[in-house]
Formats: structure tokens, C-alpha cells, sequence
């Protein structure tokens, strides 16, 4: 079978079982470990044997169970980089790269930020930071000791300076007394009672942990945000990654912890909110 055939098999069949053709592309080049460009230019070629089962067996698996074409591969991009997944973390997304980048932002103003990602999952975020930041500190927080052994692997292929804690939102950094001037999250924030709405390819792939929370999705944010009053730098951020409906919940509930603040609710390049960013001031 030549590569063209196979993709126009792989793509007729995640058609059939109403899943989306691009996976056929983004698997075959993984399989041969090629860029796009040389795919378009082979198409002619007759693809190994080996390679062909290996491929039509992931393509099956994908169309048969929804596993996300990310576990297939053991990849995904953000931010220009290629970051380890499985299925014990988050499978990240574009959104958080909004958020990531209003963090920057935000630490623009400071010499040497301490920034705290809580919640750090594969890492991306912490990881993102720390090479996007030379003169920075970054610190990452995870309950799950099974998405810190992810995270801390994506620090080393990046060679990120990133310091990791395991325990429950920032209880870690009150245990160490450590004061940090931009706390970034993208926390488990979906009602439980939502759950029936999400894709097979999420609710049976991404870990329940890192998807749902109490309280109609804002218990992770209520705990963050008590929490950070021992934590914060008294000039410092907070940033939010939220769903779509959650905006003014977690903006008054931020206003209300920390009266002094300016709050701003942003949204992503699909319009809807996404981020939640406070910068904090010091009380007169």
C-alpha cells in the first residue's frame, strides 16, 4: 500500500466512525517520524509493512475508543515545543497558551519573578515560563505523583530550571514558607454535573482529577485563593484559566479575598472568557 492509499483508507475509516480525519495525518507522520512536507512530496512511495499495521492499528484504536490521537503518539505541541503526555495528565491546550502568555506579561515588571504554576499537570506551563523567562524562579505543584513523574521529565528534555513539589494546591509553599509574586492556574475546573456533555475522547482519557471540582467547577479556585494569602507577594498576580461561564464567579471571588486588587476578566480567541487575571496591591 502506498502512503496515499493508506491515508485515504485512514481517513474514509475515522470518517465512518464519526471522528475526525486529520488524526489519520498527525499519526501516519508520527509513525514515520517525518514533517509534512516530506509526506506531500512521497506519496507514491510504498509504506513498510511494519509501519502500515502499526499505523492502521492506532487509527482503529482511535476510531474504536476515542483514545486521543495524543496518547497514540505520547506528544503534543504548546507553545512552539513538543511536550511528553500521557494518560495521567491533562492533554494540553491552545487556550492555555493565552494564559501563559498574560503571565509573561505580568512578569515583565519584576527583576527576578517568582512565579508559582499550581496544579502543573504535564508541565507545560511551568516548563513554558522558565525557558520563556531567563531571570525568573519558577515553582510547580501537583497532587497526582503520577503527573509530576511527566512534568519532571519535560523539564529535563527542556532543560527547564523549574522546582517541583508534590501536595494539594499550595499548601507545599506555605509548608516552605515561600512568597511568590505570580501565581498561575489552569486548576480542574468543570461541574461534575457537566460531565455528561464531554466527549468520550475526554472522559475516558483525561484523568477525572485534573477535569472536575465541587461547587459547580470553582472549589479548586475558592482553596487557591484562601490559600493565597499566605503565599502572595502583596504587589503580586494571580492569573486563571476558567470555564466559559465562570468569569464573574472567580472574579468576585478574588475581589472579595483581596479587596485592594484590580481584577480583569479576558477573553480567548474564540470569544468566550478564559482567564481571570488580578494584580494586587499593597493595603494603605
Amino acid at each position: 500500500m502506498t502512503i496515499y492509499e493508506a491515508l485515504k483508507w485512514a481517513s474514509s475509516f475515522l470518517e465512518e466512525a464519526g471522528r475526525e480525519h486529520r488524526i489519520a495525518e498527525i499519526v501516519l507522520l508520527h509513525e514515520l517520524n517525518w514533517n509534512k512536507t516530506k509526506l506531500l512530496t512521497s506519496l507514491r512511495e510504498e509504506l513498510d509493512e511494519q509501519i502500515l499495521q502499526s499505523f492502521q492499528e492506532k487509527v482503529k484504536r482511535h476510531a474504536e475508543t476515542g483514545v486521543p490521537v495524543q496518547h497514540l503518539t505520547g506528544i503534543e505541541y504548546f507553545y512552539g515545543r513538543e511536550f511528553c503526555v500521557n494518560n495521567h495528565v491533562l492533554i494540553p491546550r491552545q487556550e492555555t497558551e493565552e494564559l501563559v502568555q498574560y503571565a509573561i506579561e505580568a512578569a515583565q515588571s519584576k527583576e527576578k519573578p517568582i512565579i508559582a504554576d499550581i496544579g502543573t499537570g504535564s508541565g507545560v506551563i511551568a516548563v513554558t515560563i522558565a525557558k520563556e523567562l531567563e531571570q525568573c524562579h519558577v515553582h510547580a505543584v501537583d497532587v497526582s505523583p503520577e503527573a509530576l513523574t511527566v512534568a519532571k521529565e519535560n523539564a529535563r528534555i527542556h532543560q527547564a530550571p523549574v522546582t517541583f513539589y508534590q501536595g494539594s494546591f499550595l499548601e507545599p509553599l506555605q509548608k516552605n514558607e515561600i512568597v511568590v509574586d505570580i501565581l498561575v492556574s489552569n486548576p480542574p475546573y468543570i461541574p461534575y454535573e457537566d460531565k455528561e456533555t464531554l466527549s468520550d475522547t475526554v472522559i475516558n482519557f483525561d484523568p477525572a482529577l485534573a477535569l472536575f471540582a465541587d461547587h459547580h467547577g470553582l472549589a479548586a479556585y475558592e482553596e487557591i485563593v484562601l490559600q493565597a494569602k499566605d503565599v502572595l507577594a502583596e504587589d503580586g498576580w494571580i492569573l486563571f484559566e476558567i470555564g466559559h461561564q465562570q468569569g464573574e464567579a472567580v472574579a468576585q471571588l478574588l475581589k472579595h479575598h483581596f479587596p485592594q486588587s484590580d481584577v480583569k476578566i479576558i477573553k480567548d480567541i474564540n470569544k468566550k472568557d478564559r482567564i481571570v487575571w488580578m494584580k494586587n496591591y499593597p493595603q494603605k
